[in-house]
């Protein structure tokens, strides 16, 4: 008995795989910026208490910070979440210091110099 592909029997459309070589799932978003060694280390138990994962991106001192920085605790740094967990995020961390959380209305603010009410983006 010869076995008989798909190709042979006309079905080459009808199952196609969903990965695809060129899709992108990227829903990573950058979250805050944290300012002090003390929030970070709270805002990391937080999210690992709740079942965030994060991923955190380090910003190097200049040359001048790291001769003429006093405050050693002082440290900046981007900490990144998927955006599914962005309002559970927001609640744990709502409230520490040295912890700026992103906007994420995602309300268009209106320009004043703008001509027929029409809002521009800002160069």
């Amino acid at each position: 008995m010869k076995w008989i592909s798909n190709i042979e029997r006309g079905y080459e459309g009808f199952m196609s795989s969903i990965i695809q070589s060129d899709q992108v799932f990227n829903n990573e978003v950058s979250f805050c910026k944290v300012y002090s060694k003390e929030s970070k280390k709270i805002l990391e138990e937080r999210f690992l208490a709740n079942r965030i994962s994060y991923y955190i991106d380090w910003h190097d001192k200049s040359f001048f910070q790291r001769i003429f920085g006093g405050d050693k605790d002082k440290i900046l740094c981007t900490v990144r979440i998927n955006r599914a967990d962005v309002d559970r995020a927001r609640d744990l961390v709502q409230g520490l210091e040295d912890v700026k959380i992103r906007d994420f209305s995602g309300k268009a603010k209106s320009s004043k110099n703008s001509k027929n009410g029409k809002n521009k983006p800002k160069k």
